[in-house]
């Protein structure tokens, strides 16, 4: 490879999702373009052969082999001299958790497994419960002649579209005969949440859990990402979903002593609160400071209005507690039946029923997402007292199982935290958060929607603590996984200074477009408001897979067409009643302007504070994407190339529907960053004094100063900053994002942010200039 110097730190990271329709040479010509900008490291979407067609890399088939559909290894040899080019690193993502099976034929080692069972070199790979038979595999239609349809073809089984193969020795008969002969059984989908005999990914069938614990398979599925950290080829890692592995500490301990100068991070979410374990990383990728950051614009003091709006639109008084209990317990005892089943047969001792009921009892009222035996305790002791209040009739069996649950050697204390972050993630972020509607700009991974936005000192103490333990963590605001792309909850941001305003409005909306599920309904009109204008087909998608998820009036297991068909109509009304679409638009278009403060001020405070900053690809720009796949849509990268190369040519562009200044706030704070790395070394809130001092969210860096506006509309009708100061340095500085200086000393920020909502002050010098 290239022997151009590789950047000697992670300073701002580019996240690209490479797939087959933008593969790694694409992926390449971004390389000037992300130097322009100012990152320091091209973030890439998982690189290593996956499923056929995969758009997202996460269902790896090969760890041997980079993906022949991106390229292959000469398109990665190419991006990798393309980044060196021009100064850049390569930051990629892995997934040790879990491989893709949904094609068999393309996993070697599942193939192999499925031929030779027990027997197979690769059956250590995966976590199967061989004691409980053959090897289940849900792909058959659910009736009850569907094995007639099996083949025998080119020797191996065929169903439908699906291959797999056959044992030695047991080719012979009737393609039924051939089939009760094998290793595996072929079953009706709808079993495989109940009754699957190997460990998978949350509830997906077609993601077989890997059991990276065992050194050999450590050894043999990171050997090539192990290879190009030794080469110097990659600089930084993130590790897709840590909390699935039977042992997140002995993994990341292990991967630390492989690659012991790589940047490594981790997909781990943590609740309001919570704070990262003590691994060997440099931090999480973030979510938990999108929270803090996203919160900052929300208005605390609107929590009771949205409760009673929330209230009477449902008909009854919602509780988050009580909502995620329910759909935590109906994730642990449904979609994750058989995962229950393996767990209560750890626990002998006690009744089956009862078990099955204990543990699932603690699994929905376990507070985060897992533990880490034996740290992590105290969760299990807030567990065992909730379900205990909460069925008191199970007494014996949750002392029993908890009982085995606080020993670490336990092979139940082992795979129970397994579970419940899987039970975590299916019943709160992929239900409950389409359930609960009462303000779903807070309904974000990370995020806690009964914690209703965050007052600037407590952002403040958030960022001087991730300043001292985990300045080198991800910060980020949009991921593939957010369920709203940054700017949609920016603009959702501003109805917290609108509640009467916005209660009349959905209230008048729900009347005239009339949906029976009414929390579920709000939801729609939120995200109708906060995506405005959005193309009809990408609404009507949306709604489809989010009411799917919420699983009330529909699901993805049993679609219910007459209330599917209501809510598409309900969509079409929004675009084919002139009316309503005229009130909608306006509204939408009054609340927009106060949006783009919101966006550019978080956007801000996120690339600024403690932390290596990510921006999602095509974020630099205003972006109205909704959950995936909506989020991995194409992104015009010559729109932001042109744009940026006007800025660069001195035009400071207004804030209006181009989003060219948000080009500008990414472009100059990753620049200033990475040209002068020393500005950004402590942290330091920097108070307003006056009237209007609640408005401003102001730090120092340790010689660059981020100043914000929230609450705008509220700034506004109180008057604006009035005679409110900001105490800057003595010395003279400068905002890169006017050009204007100031001499230090009080400024008023009526002065500061006359042309922007947003400042960035550093002190003045040529370096600074430059990175401008």
């Amino acid at each position: 490879m290239a022997t151009t110097p590789r950047p000697s730190r992670v300073g701002a990271t580019y996240r690209v999702q490479v797939r087959p329709g933008f593969d790694l040479d694409a992926t390449a010509g971004l390389a000037g373009y992300l130097a322009d900008l100012g990152v320091t490291h091209l973030y890439s979407a998982p690189l290593l052969a996956a499923s056929p067609g995969s758009a997202h890399g996460y269902d790896v088939v090969d760890h041997r082999a980079v993906n022949p559909e991106l390229g292959g290894e000469a398109g990665r040899a190419r991006l990798l001299r393309a980044l060196r080019a021009v100064g850049l690193g390569l930051v990629v993502d892995i997934v040790p958790n879990h491989a893709g099976v949904a094609v068999p034929a393309a996993n070697p080692a599942w193939w192999d497994v499925l031929r030779r069972g027990r027997a197979s070199a690769y059956a250590r790979w995966f976590d199967i419960d061989w004691d409980r038979g053959r090897l289940l595999l849900p792909v058959l239609a659910d009736t009850p002649d569907a094995l007639d349809d099996l083949k025998i073809v080119d020797g191996e089984l065929r169903y439908h579209e699906h291959r797999f193969p056959v044992a030695d020795g047991t080719a012979e008969g009737t393609a039924r005969e051939v089939h009760d002969r094998q290793h595996y059984e072929l079953v009706s989908w709808r079993r495989g949440d109940a009754e699957l005999t190997y460990r998978r990914f949350f509830a997906v069938s077609d993601l077989a859990g890997l059991r990276v614990e065992d050194p050999e398979v450590f050894a043999a599925t990171h050997e090539l990402i192990l290879r190009w950290a030794a080469a110097g080829e990659v600089d930084g890692i993130r590790v897709d979903h840590p909390d699935g592995l039977r042992d997140p500490a002995g993994y990341l301990a292990r991967l630390r002593a492989a690659a012991p100068q790589a940047w490594l991070v981790v997909e781990k979410i943590l609740e309001y609160g919570e704070e990262l374990p003590d691994w060997p990383v440099d931090g999480t990728t973030g979510y938990e400071a999108l929270a803090a950051v996203s919160g900052l614009f929300v208005d605390p003091d609107a929590e009771g209005d949205f409760t009673a709006l929330d209230t009477r639109l449902v008909g009854r008084p919602t509780s988050w507690a009580n909502l995620t209990h329910d759909t935590k317990l109906a994730a642990a005892t449904r979609l994750l039946a058989a995962e229950l089943t393996r767990l209560a047969a750890l626990a002998p001792d006690v009744e089956p029923a009862a078990a099955r009921a204990a543990l699932a009892e603690l699994a929905a009222a376990f507070p985060v997402y897992r533990g880490y035996p034996p740290h992590g305790a105290r969760h299990l002791a807030v567990a065992r007292a909730e379900a205990g209040r909460r069925r008191p009739d199970l007494t014996g069996a949750l002392d029993a199982v908890t009982r085995r649950l606080r020993d670490p050697a336990d092979e139940l204390a082992r795979r129970f935290p397994q579970y419940t972050g899987a039970v975590m993630a299916k019943g709160v972020e992929d239900t409950a958060f389409y359930r609960w509607s009462r303000f779903v700009a807070l309904n974000e991974v990370g995020g806690s929607p009964a914690h209703f936005g965050v007052p600037p000192a407590e952002f403040h103490r958030f960022a001087t603590a991730r300043h001292v333990r985990w300045p080198a963590g991800m910060t980020t605001v949009s991921t593939h996984d957010t369920k709203r792309g940054e700017d949609v909850r920016a603009r959702l941001a501003v109805l917290s200074e609108l509640p009467d305003r916005w209660a009349g409005l959905v209230t008048g909306w729900l009347h005239r477009a009339p949906l029976p599920d009414p929390a579920f309904a709000h939801l729609l009109w939120q995200t109708a408001v906060g995506a405005w204008p959005i193309e009809r087909e990408r609404l009507h998608a949306y709604v489809e897979k989010a009411a799917r998820e919420a699983s009330v009036s529909t699901s993805w297991a049993d679609p219910d067409p007459a209330f599917e068909g209501t809510l598409h109509a309900v969509v079409d009304r929004m675009y084919d009643d002139p009316e309503l679409r005229a009130e909608l638009t306006a509204f939408a278009a009054e609340i927009t302007p106060a949006g783009w403060s919101n966006a550019l001020g978080q956007k801000l405070v996120q690339l600024a504070m403690p932390g290596v900053p990510d921006t999602y690809q095509g974020t630099e720009l205003w972006d109205n994407s909704l959950v995936d796949p909506d989020n991995r849509r194409p992104v015009d990268f010559a729109v932001r190339r042109e744009l940026l190369a006007r800025l660069d040519a001195g035009w400071r562009p207004p804030v209006d529907a181009d989003g060219a200044v948000k080009v500008l706030v990414v472009s100059r704070t990753l620049r200033l960053r990475r040209s002068r790395p020393d500005l950004f070394t402590g942290y330091r809130p920097v108070p307003a004094h006056g009237p209007a001092g609640p408005h401003a969210v102001a730090f120092d860096r340790g010689g660059a100063i981020a100043v914000a506006t929230r609450l705008p509309l509220r700034l506004a009708r109180a008057g604006g900053w009035r005679d409110t100061v900001l105490s800057l340095p003595v010395h003279t500085m400068t905002d890169l994002f006017t050009g204007r200086v100031y001499s230090g000393g009080e400024t008023r920020l009526a002065d500061l942010l006359a042309t922007y909502p947003v400042a960035l002050l550093a002190p003045t010098t040529e370096s600074v200039e430059a990175a401008s």
